[in-house]
């Protein structure tokens, strides 16, 4: 059963980082959907636990530059 979990983002500075955000989480395995809201420098990622961990998706989103300073899930 797919959960979701929203973070909290750094050093998301433009539209475009938030794209490549998303893009790069879409396209890594066990996240169905990323949703990047550039604005309130967030980010809803649903996922599938048997696939990947929250863990593995911060790590994720710090190899391409970006931080994560709070999770909710």
């Amino acid at each position: 059963m797919e959960q979701k979990v929203i973070m909290q983002l750094e050093n998301l500075s433009c539209p475009d980082c938030a794209m490549k955000i998303g893009m790069v989480l879409k396209n890594s395995k066990g996240v169905s959907n990323a949703e990047v809201l550039y604005t309130s420098s967030k980010v809803k990622v649903v996922y599938d636990p048997e696939v990947t961990k929250v863990e593995n998706i911060v790590k994720l989103i710090e190899s391409i530059g970006y931080g994560v300073k709070d999770i909710k899930q």
